[in-house]
């Protein structure tokens, strides 16, 4: 480290928790970070060269440190957060989260109104959300209308106004949507304990109102008044209906808050799912887009803080798929098996699917970044030195020993190119011989790359295990492109990627892009190989009977085959079939020639 002042602060600095902020020479803010130990974590930008060339380039530009010392991780924790937001450092990871989502209000107020709204007001009012959709909010408002009625006008209905007469009932009282508050006709005690039976739905608990109505029902029943009571058997219907479409896990698992994350290379998908009383009451996923390199366990902490002080979440548990410190005051449940272990699922193929979704977007909108997305995950997974953007791989084809051949298929980007793929026919080797057949395509591939100037591949990959990789490896040895190029080889049967001189295998998730990147490129060599091994053999099968015809050259035995599909109706068809096709004197000399053999 070149600058004193800056060796000097981290000297100084204590061994507590806090915040650290880094500064640049414009005094501008570049990263915010939390510390367990302050010196330790600080000392550690310092102290070594990082993976990543983006942490490399922020310690460059660091010339100041400002730090908050905390009384505990808890604090420093939130601070961080709360910093993060308001700082905006360039470094930080950035929360992408630009939508709007609707929450439904239980406005502060005589006689509550409740409603949805995209706007949060700090004036005590209580707000249930936000909902991904519009549609389980207005499903939610309907069932709500269907078993309270409740007003909908936005009158201040203090006791003086309404005791003054200054309001008249409007057409929603007159056709039983709303009991008449306004004029007194309906007490604020008996509203109120609409509004709590209401709000108990919103957090997910559906057994007081169906007790409520249930109650009601029967009483209703004893007096017999049927029609009141068949009504309030229709509410507890919709009730139901409404609550078996909510998941329900376990009654059980009570007010629990389940967090999961699934990463790539540039950013991690965290999804939240938010539990009552045994029903999942929210689902929501962000993206964490990654500025330097951020661990899943990062990640994760930094979002949970920010969404339990988001949705003000209470909840004293919070599963989640690894440990993470987000404060003593948190119980923190990594579930091995068991309901929690199925809701930690589901969360993480919610956190999956919102990653797919996104990058299908991509892949539509900004083709280029798509692609650049996957090389930098190709070369982290295959620990290559390069991001692989030119990809050769090689396949041999004999089939029961016959016409050997190989094809070399080609993808620049992630993506074929058609126009680079290349056949091979077997020149120097007798038989079915794939080992030294692979040795000798490998050779004359590069060869002629060197030869004529072209560029080369940044990784081979071998159809084959060790076999064929240690045969294609002589030829790359031969050529002196050891070390240029990284080889690898593929085995079939276990999904197994072998490495020189390596003697373990690298398996790869079967999920992985990385694995299916290859696979492709495999079976498009496979594909290719084994079409132009079929032409070739048909060739041969032809030749041998078209040798032996004088006078009839290899084209018109192709367009003869062609029409009649096979030899053998060639010689059962007539002269007069053949000449349609070639002509009478092509077609005599054809029929002549069968006759006689």
């Amino acid at each position: 480290m070149n600058n004193p002042t800056l060796e000097l602060q981290i000297q100084t600095l204590p061994d507590g928790p806090g915040v650290y902020q880094y500064y640049d020479k414009e005094g501008k803010i570049l990263y915010v970070g939390k510390a367990k130990n302050l010196k330790k974590r600080v000392s550690s930008y310092f102290n070594k060269i990082h993976d990543t060339a983006k942490t490399n380039v922020l310690v460059k530009k660091i010339v100041a440190i400002k730090h908050i010392v905390v009384p505990t991780e808890t604090d420093a924790l939130l601070l961080e957060n709360n910093l993060i937001k308001t700082l905006m450092p360039r470094y930080n990871v950035l929360l992408r989260d630009d939508k709007s989502y609707p929450w439904i209000c239980i406005k502060k107020e005589p006689f509550s109104r409740i409603f949805s709204t995209r706007r949060l007001i700090k004036d005590g009012s209580e707000y249930f959300g936000p909902y991904t959709s519009f549609k389980t909010v207005s499903t939610i408002l309907e069932l709500i209308k269907e078993l309270y009625p409740l007003r909908t006008c936005n009158y201040d209905l203090s006791k003086s106004n309404i005791e003054s007469g200054k309001f008249k009932v409007c057409l929603e009282y007159h056709i039983g949507n709303c009991k008449g508050p306004c004029e007194g006709f309906e007490s604020l005690e008996n509203y109120q304990k609409k509004v709590d039976a209401i709000r108990e739905i919103l957090k997910g608990n559906f057994k007081e109102s169906m007790k409520d109505f249930k109650k009601l029902m029967t009483d209703l029943a004893i007096k017999m008044h049927f029609e009141e009571a068949q009504k309030i058997k229709e509410k507890i219907e919709v009730l139901e209906n409404y609550q078996s479409r909510s998941t329900i896990v376990n009654p059980k698992i009570t007010n629990i808050d389940v967090f999961s994350i699934v990463s790539d290379e540039s950013a991690g998908f965290v999804n939240f799912l938010q539990i009552s009383h045994g029903s999942i009451i929210r689902s929501y996923t962000m993206e964490i887009k990654k500025k330097l390199e951020e661990t899943d366990e990062q990640l994760l902490e930094l979002a949970i803080i920010e969404l339990r002080e988001r949705f003000q979440l209470l909840s004293k548990e919070i599963i989640v798929p690894f440990a993470v410190e987000v404060g003593e005051t948190i119980k923190v449940t990594v579930p091995q098996l068991g309901d929690k272990k199925q809701i930690l699922d589901l969360s993480i193929r919610n956190a999956k699917f919102y990653r797919i979704e996104q990058l299908k977007q991509l892949q539509i909108v900004d083709p280029d970044r798509h692609a650049n997305r996957i090389m930098a995950q190709m070369q982290k997974d295959l620990r290559l030195p390069v991001e692989p953007r030119h990809i050769e791989c090689f396949d041999n084809s004999n089939i029961q020993g016959t016409n050997p051949v190989a094809a070399c298929v080609v993808f620049k980007d992630g993506k074929p190119s058609k126009k680079d793929y290349r056949h091979f026919n077997i020149k120097t080797v007798e038989g079915p011989d794939d080992f030294a057949s692979m040795t000798e395509v490998v050779y004359r591939r590069y060869k002629r790359l060197l030869d004529e100037k072209e560029p080369l591949p940044q990784l081979i990959i071998i159809d084959g295990g060790k076999g064929q990789l240690s045969s294609a490896l002589k030829s790359i040895d031969e050529l002196g492109l050891r070390g240029k190029i990284t080889i690898i080889g593929i085995a079939k049967r276990l999904e197994e990627l072998f490495y020189p001189g390596d003697s373990i295998p690298l398996y790869l998730d079967k999920k992985s892009e990385t694995l299916k990147v290859i696979q492709q490129l495999r079976n498009e060599a496979h594909r290719f190989g084994i079409t132009h091994h079929r032409d070739k053999r048909s060739k041969s099968a032809l030749n041998s009977s078209i040798e032996s015809i004088p006078g009839i050259g290899e084209k018109t035995m192709e367009t003869l085959i062609k029409h009649f599909k096979s030899v053998k109706r060639l010689k059962l068809a007539t002269e007069k079939e053949i000449s349609d096709v070639i002509g009478i004197s092509k077609a005599k000399k054809i029929t002549d020639f069968y006759k006689i053999n």
